[in-house]
């Protein structure tokens, strides 16, 4: 991640000097940091829209998968670019940002957040994971397919890993998923996809 402010700023402010360079930038404690996707990142990504998507129409549901949404929880000095994020349809109505600045500011209407790791490890498992909680998004997934996580979030052996993090009682539980294990998922619960099919699609 590249940092490109100096000053903390507003949620206004980061929005307003948003770059138009094309890239992905996240407002984190007040600054604006640079997301730099590598490659193999960028394929796990584009896998799990393509499955995500055909499920959805298979299911018939609700959703979808927008190009690109700000998630901007209940700080004033934060909001996230998730890699993928599942929208609920009906729920956006409601939503003040999201014609202007596609940005959601409540947390159903965003049943499952999915964010694949990289060097920023911490960003998923510390930061994120405590605010998409607070937040009340139903379902987080950490895609750790190259296995960066520290050992107390992933074990020892470090092999890679899917953590998914369910609300339950206003509180995260988490699952995780190695291997052939199948993917387990409250959003969707009739998919057909393993932890090492999604692993696969970063090698």
């Amino acid at each position: 991640m590249t940092q490109i402010a100096t000053h903390p700023l507003t949620f206004e402010e980061f929005l307003a000097q948003y770059p138009d360079d094309g890239g992905i930038y996240e407002l984190i404690n007040g600054e604006m940091v640079e997301v730099n996707p590598t490659g193999s990142h960028e394929e796990v990504i584009a896998f799990g829209v393509a499955e995500l998507n055909f499920e959805i129409r298979r299911q018939q549901l609700p959703y979808f998968l927008p190009r690109t949404c700000t998630i901007k929880p209940n700080t004033s000095r934060n909001a996230y670019k998730p890699d993928l994020v599942v929208l609920d349809r009906q729920a956006l109505a409601s939503e003040p940002l999201w014609e202007k600045a596609s940005t959601i500011t409540q947390g159903e209407s965003a049943p499952l957040v999915i964010e694949v790791v990289s060097t920023n490890w911490q960003d998923d498992y510390l930061i994120k994971l405590a605010e998409y909680e607070k937040f009340a998004i139903a379902e987080y997934w950490i895609v750790d397919f190259k296995a960066l996580g520290a050992v107390r979030y992933i074990g020892s052996p470090k092999t890679p890993t899917i953590s998914i993090y369910q609300l339950v009682e206003e509180e995260y539980q988490v699952q995780q998923f190695r291997g052939d294990d199948r993917i387990l998922s409250t959003t969707f619960p009739n998919l057909q996809l393993t932890a090492d099919q999604i692993f696969k699609a970063g090698a």
